[in-house]
């Protein structure tokens, strides 16, 4: 064994590591004889593909309204969320603005996220909790501006659609900055201030 692995890899790991390479090296080199796995197919992968950038980029075609909203929350949201969104057992979604910078902040849709195209998102990929990704494209529409209303940034008869919801202006929207922002070759991440 080379004196740099005896010195770093405790005894038996280089044996371990040796045989891992080995392994992962052979099964990497023969999926078809292993009959492990598959290519996704093209529709698969669409399917997948279903992120939203903050510009809007990935929305889907379909309109919400804060009434139709309301609805589908009471059915679909209230049991984890609450009938109001502050009542829980879950995650409160609605209030805490001007909390963020005290002891005691209150993280909501209307108080934390920056962008409305980043509720759509998270809705849209993760609730309801007991089946993600279920609600077409015109429910997720909205809840996202029922929650909206609820937080005092849209008006009650108010609608979103691909169009309008990158345009909404979160309360905290400038409470984040870019690090690196979309600079070629590197990945953005975004911190609160």
């Amino acid at each position: 064994m080379p004196g740099i692995c005896k010195r770093v890899l405790p005894r038996g790991w280089f044996a371990f590591a040796t045989a891992a390479a080995i392994i992962s090296v052979c099964f990497a080199a023969e999926p078809e004889r292993l009959q492990f796995g598959r290519t996704p197919t093209a529709a698969e992968i669409a399917a997948w593909n279903i992120d939203v950038t903050p510009n809007g980029a990935g929305l889907p075609a379909g309109k919400g309204s804060v009434s139709r909203g309301q609805v589908v929350y009471a059915q679909a949201c209230a049991p984890c969320h609450g009938a109001t969104g502050v009542e829980g057992p879950r995650n409160r979604l609605v209030g805490g603005v001007g909390t963020l910078n005290t002891a005691n902040p209150i993280k909501t849709v209307g108080s934390y996220w920056p962008y409305a195209t980043t509720v759509f998102d998270y809705i849209n990929r993760a609730m309801p909790f007991t089946a993600p990704g279920s609600l077409p494209p015109d429910d997720v529409y909205s809840v996202v501006a029922w929650l909206l209303y609820r937080n005092g940034i849209l008006p009650s008869d108010a609608t979103l659609d691909r169009d309008s919801t990158p345009q909404v202006k979160m309360p905290n929207r400038n409470g984040f900055e870019p690090e690196d922002a979309f600079a070629p070759g590197q990945q953005a991440s975004i911190r609160s201030r």
